[in-house]
Protein backbone atom coordinates (compact mmCIF):
# COMPACT_ATOMS: atom_id res chain seq x y z
CA UNK A 1 0.00 0.00 0.00
CA UNK A 2 1.31 3.46 -0.91
CA UNK A 3 0.66 5.85 1.97
CA UNK A 4 0.84 9.64 2.06
CA UNK A 5 1.66 10.97 5.53
CA UNK A 6 0.37 14.53 5.93
CA UNK A 7 2.29 16.44 8.57
CA UNK A 8 5.27 14.13 8.15
CA UNK A 9 7.60 16.59 9.85
CA UNK A 10 5.51 16.65 13.02
CA UNK A 11 6.20 14.40 15.96
CA UNK A 12 3.58 11.74 15.25
CA UNK A 13 3.96 12.14 11.51
CA UNK A 14 7.72 11.67 11.50
CA UNK A 15 7.54 8.49 13.58
CA UNK A 16 4.73 7.15 11.41
CA UNK A 17 6.72 7.88 8.27
CA UNK A 18 9.81 6.12 9.60
CA UNK A 19 7.78 3.07 10.66
CA UNK A 20 6.16 2.85 7.24
CA UNK A 21 9.57 3.19 5.57
CA UNK A 22 10.71 0.08 7.46
CA UNK A 23 7.49 -1.84 6.72
CA UNK A 24 7.68 -4.52 4.02
CA UNK A 25 4.05 -4.11 2.94
CA UNK A 26 3.94 -0.35 2.51
CA UNK A 27 5.61 2.46 0.58
CA UNK A 28 5.52 5.88 2.20
CA UNK A 29 5.43 9.41 0.78
CA UNK A 30 6.04 12.27 3.22
CA UNK A 31 4.11 15.51 2.69
CA UNK A 32 5.88 18.59 4.06
CA UNK A 33 5.63 22.31 3.46
CA UNK A 34 9.29 23.45 3.53
CA UNK A 35 12.18 22.73 1.18
CA UNK A 36 14.61 21.84 3.98
CA UNK A 37 12.12 19.30 5.35
CA UNK A 38 11.76 17.82 1.88
CA UNK A 39 15.51 17.37 1.56
CA UNK A 40 15.76 15.86 5.04
CA UNK A 41 13.40 13.04 4.10
CA UNK A 42 14.97 12.51 0.69
CA UNK A 43 18.39 12.20 2.34
CA UNK A 44 16.93 9.27 4.32
CA UNK A 45 15.72 7.62 1.13
CA UNK A 46 12.08 8.55 1.80
CA UNK A 47 9.91 9.85 -1.02
CA UNK A 48 8.70 13.36 -0.18
CA UNK A 49 6.49 16.03 -1.71
CA UNK A 50 5.92 19.72 -1.03
CA UNK A 51 2.35 20.87 -0.33
CA UNK A 52 0.68 23.32 2.05
CA UNK A 53 -2.58 22.66 3.88
CA UNK A 54 -3.37 26.35 3.52
CA UNK A 55 -3.00 26.00 -0.25
CA UNK A 56 -5.56 24.88 -2.85
CA UNK A 57 -7.21 21.46 -2.89
CA UNK A 58 -5.74 20.76 -6.34
CA UNK A 59 -2.21 21.06 -4.94
CA UNK A 60 -3.07 18.62 -2.14
CA UNK A 61 -4.66 16.24 -4.63
CA UNK A 62 -1.43 16.24 -6.65
CA UNK A 63 0.49 15.33 -3.49
CA UNK A 64 -1.84 12.37 -2.94
CA UNK A 65 -1.85 11.23 -6.57
CA UNK A 66 -1.05 7.54 -6.88
CA UNK A 67 -1.50 6.82 -3.17
CA UNK A 68 -3.80 4.18 -1.74
CA UNK A 69 -4.11 5.79 1.70
CA UNK A 70 -3.63 9.07 3.53
CA UNK A 71 -2.64 9.41 7.18
CA UNK A 72 -3.47 12.89 8.43
CA UNK A 73 -1.13 13.63 11.34
CA UNK A 74 -0.81 17.38 10.83
CA UNK A 75 -1.64 20.00 13.43
CA UNK A 76 -1.11 23.67 14.06
CA UNK A 77 0.69 22.97 17.34
CA UNK A 78 0.10 24.17 20.87
CA UNK A 79 1.95 27.46 20.43
CA UNK A 80 -0.29 28.88 17.72
CA UNK A 81 -3.56 30.72 18.12
CA UNK A 82 -7.10 29.60 17.42
CA UNK A 83 -6.88 31.05 13.91
CA UNK A 84 -4.17 28.56 12.90
CA UNK A 85 -6.09 25.73 14.54
CA UNK A 86 -9.05 26.52 12.29
CA UNK A 87 -6.86 26.79 9.20
CA UNK A 88 -4.90 23.57 9.74
CA UNK A 89 -6.79 21.22 12.07
CA UNK A 90 -10.19 22.06 10.60
CA UNK A 91 -10.02 23.52 7.10
CA UNK A 92 -6.71 21.85 6.23
CA UNK A 93 -8.03 18.47 7.29
CA UNK A 94 -11.27 18.90 5.35
CA UNK A 95 -9.36 20.06 2.26
CA UNK A 96 -7.17 16.96 2.54
CA UNK A 97 -10.29 14.79 2.64
CA UNK A 98 -11.56 16.50 -0.50
CA UNK A 99 -8.13 16.14 -2.12
CA UNK A 100 -7.99 12.43 -1.31
CA UNK A 101 -11.37 11.90 -2.96
CA UNK A 102 -10.24 13.90 -5.97
CA UNK A 103 -7.03 11.86 -6.26
CA UNK A 104 -8.89 8.56 -6.09
CA UNK A 105 -7.49 7.56 -2.70
CA UNK A 106 -9.58 4.90 -0.95
CA UNK A 107 -8.31 4.91 2.66
CA UNK A 108 -7.98 7.85 5.08
CA UNK A 109 -6.75 7.74 8.69
CA UNK A 110 -7.22 10.82 10.86
CA UNK A 111 -5.40 11.69 14.08
CA UNK A 112 -8.06 13.36 16.20
CA UNK A 113 -8.33 13.90 19.97
CA UNK A 114 -9.72 11.90 22.88
CA UNK A 115 -13.51 12.29 23.07
CA UNK A 116 -13.63 14.72 20.15
CA UNK A 117 -16.90 13.01 19.19
CA UNK A 118 -18.43 13.76 22.60
CA UNK A 119 -19.01 17.48 23.30
CA UNK A 120 -19.77 16.81 26.98
CA UNK A 121 -16.17 15.69 27.56
CA UNK A 122 -14.25 18.43 25.74
CA UNK A 123 -11.41 20.21 27.51
CA UNK A 124 -12.76 23.73 28.00
CA UNK A 125 -9.27 25.28 27.94
CA UNK A 126 -8.81 24.21 24.31
CA UNK A 127 -12.42 24.09 23.20
CA UNK A 128 -11.55 25.64 19.81
CA UNK A 129 -9.20 22.69 19.17
CA UNK A 130 -11.96 20.20 19.95
CA UNK A 131 -14.38 22.05 17.69
CA UNK A 132 -11.86 21.78 14.86
CA UNK A 133 -11.28 18.07 15.44
CA UNK A 134 -14.98 17.31 15.83
CA UNK A 135 -16.01 18.84 12.52
CA UNK A 136 -12.98 17.59 10.59
CA UNK A 137 -13.82 14.08 11.78
CA UNK A 138 -17.45 14.58 10.81
CA UNK A 139 -16.44 15.65 7.29
CA UNK A 140 -14.35 12.51 6.94
CA UNK A 141 -17.18 10.25 8.11
CA UNK A 142 -19.54 11.88 5.61
CA UNK A 143 -17.05 11.50 2.74
CA UNK A 144 -16.77 8.54 0.36
CA UNK A 145 -13.48 7.44 1.94
CA UNK A 146 -12.86 4.28 3.94
CA UNK A 147 -11.95 6.01 7.18
CA UNK A 148 -10.38 5.38 10.56
CA UNK A 149 -10.39 8.10 13.22
CA UNK A 150 -7.84 7.61 15.99
CA UNK A 151 -8.56 9.77 19.06
CA UNK A 152 -5.50 9.71 21.37
CA UNK A 153 -5.33 11.11 24.88
CA UNK A 154 -2.71 13.56 26.12
CA UNK A 155 0.37 13.18 23.95
CA UNK A 156 3.76 12.41 25.49
CA UNK A 157 7.23 12.60 23.96
CA UNK A 158 8.57 9.71 26.02
CA UNK A 159 9.47 6.35 24.48
CA UNK A 160 6.49 4.19 23.61
CA UNK A 161 5.69 1.01 25.49
CA UNK A 162 3.86 -0.79 22.69
CA UNK A 163 0.99 -1.32 25.14
CA UNK A 164 -2.30 0.48 24.54
CA UNK A 165 -6.01 0.53 25.29
CA UNK A 166 -8.67 1.27 22.69
CA UNK A 167 -12.46 1.59 22.80
CA UNK A 168 -15.30 3.54 21.24
CA UNK A 169 -15.39 5.60 24.45
CA UNK A 170 -12.62 6.17 27.01
CA UNK A 171 -13.85 9.30 28.79
CA UNK A 172 -11.18 9.43 31.51
CA UNK A 173 -8.31 11.87 30.97
CA UNK A 174 -5.09 9.99 30.44
CA UNK A 175 -2.04 9.96 28.19
CA UNK A 176 -0.15 8.04 25.53
CA UNK A 177 3.32 8.40 23.96
CA UNK A 178 3.31 9.71 20.39
CA UNK A 179 5.34 6.68 19.35
CA UNK A 180 2.49 4.38 20.33
CA UNK A 181 0.00 6.51 18.39
CA UNK A 182 2.19 6.02 15.33
CA UNK A 183 2.23 2.27 15.94
CA UNK A 184 -1.57 2.18 16.07
CA UNK A 185 -1.86 4.17 12.84
CA UNK A 186 0.41 1.78 10.96
CA UNK A 187 -1.35 -1.28 12.39
CA UNK A 188 -4.77 0.13 11.51
CA UNK A 189 -4.04 0.56 7.80
CA UNK A 190 -4.99 -3.00 6.88
CA UNK A 191 -7.07 -3.99 9.93
CA UNK A 192 -10.25 -4.40 7.91
CA UNK A 193 -12.47 -6.15 10.47
CA UNK A 194 -11.82 -3.76 13.35
CA UNK A 195 -10.78 -0.31 12.10
CA UNK A 196 -12.44 0.26 8.74
CA UNK A 197 -15.10 3.01 8.81
CA UNK A 198 -14.98 3.65 12.54
CA UNK A 199 -13.34 5.82 15.19
CA UNK A 200 -11.94 4.98 18.61
CA UNK A 201 -10.29 6.54 21.65
CA UNK A 202 -6.70 5.56 22.40
CA UNK A 203 -4.72 5.54 25.65
CA UNK A 204 -1.74 3.74 27.11
CA UNK A 205 -2.76 0.35 28.44
CA UNK A 206 -1.77 -3.23 29.00
CA UNK A 207 -2.30 -4.88 25.60
CA UNK A 208 -0.14 -5.04 22.49
CA UNK A 209 -1.39 -2.88 19.62
CA UNK A 210 -2.64 -5.90 17.68
CA UNK A 211 -4.41 -7.38 20.71
CA UNK A 212 -5.98 -4.04 21.64
CA UNK A 213 -7.32 -3.47 18.12
CA UNK A 214 -8.81 -6.97 18.14
CA UNK A 215 -11.04 -5.92 21.06
CA UNK A 216 -12.85 -3.23 19.10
Amino acid sequence: MKVLVVGANGQIGKQTTEMLQEHNDHHVRAMVRKEDQLNEFKDKGIEAVLADLEGPVDQLAQAADGCDAVIFAAGSGGKTGADKTLLIDLDGAIKMVEAAEKAGVERFLMVSALQAHNRENWNEKIRHYYVAKHYADKALVESSLNHTIVRPGGLLNEEGTGKVRVAENLPERATIPREDVARVLVASLNEEKKTFNRGFDLLSGEYSVEKALSTL
